[in-house]
């Protein structure tokens, strides 16, 4: 029987997809999911993704052994110990640390899918992964997957429906039923994937962080299939699944 692959477009239709009950994969490609796998890769042992600058301060508090991470107009909030870089994240020495994670799109589209029982963590980072125990799940279970775009500011964005097309071509040949805008998806990557890194530089985010500084992030954020963790969000917290 065909799996059922869908796609919610920004993070506030993420309620849609826990609905339906399917195993939903939360992209935030530019930069936060990417910066979660890249931590849990790295010897991270958790990231707990908070809305707020304050929720996160009141968590530090309690947990003050705790690594405060993320941004706010892209760039380190006062306080905090790193941004949201994941290229300095995979190369921090994180061994062993939780971290508490603040974004402006990709730490709110994670918590608003938390009514799933299954929210796995994206990137083009671990994609190939990602459809792997994606669709091992969904066929033990008999659920669909859908895709929940972070987007920007709850529009959408290209390098996440990119990303999602990235992991769609991963999963095996005749295996999906795909919904319009994950065939989309899948086309949009396949035209994209020979020069990947020029398509999302050009993307209106993608220009946005080149022109603050964030080139490495973003060409980090495009090597594919170099990690084969798979992260999970559950009782508040991600945790990798190897």
């Amino acid at each position: 029987m065909a799996v059922c692959v869908d796609m919610e477009l920004v993070a506030k239709d993420a309620y849609k997809a826990a609905r339906r009950g399917d195993v939903i994969v939360v992209i935030d490609a530019l930069r936060a999911t990417t910066s979660i796998v890249a931590s849990l890769a790295n010897g991270a042992k958790s990231v707990t993704p908070v809305v707020t600058l304050k929720e996160a301060a009141n968590l530090r508090k309690e947990h003050p052994d705790y690594l405060l991470v993320g941004e706010r107009e892209d760039h380190k909030p006062k306080g905090f110990d790193l941004g949201n870089s994941p290229a300095i994240l995979a190369r921090e020495p994180l061994q062993k640390k939780n971290i508490i994670l603040t974004t402006t799109n990709g730490t709110k589209a994670l918590i608003k899918s938390k009514e799933s029982k299954w929210v796995a963590v994206g990137s083009f980072l671990n994609a190939r992964a990602v459809a792997e125990k994606t669709l091992e799940i969904s066929r033990r279970n008999a659920t669909g997957i859908s895709f929940v775009l972070a987007g920007e500011r709850n529009r959408f964005s290209l390098e996440d429906f990119l990303c999602a097309g990235a992991i769609t071509e991963r999963f095996p040949k005749n295996a999906l039923e795909l919904s319009d805008k994950t065939s989309a998806a899948l086309l949009a990557f396949k035209g994209a994937k020979g020069n990947l890194l020029e398509r999302i530089q050009n993307s209106k985010h993608g220009q946005h962080l080149m022109e603050r500084g964030f080139n490495e992030d973003i060409e980090f954020s495009c090597h594919t299939d170099i990690y084969a963790i798979v992260p999970f969000y559950r009782n508040g917290k991600v945790e990798a699944v190897a």
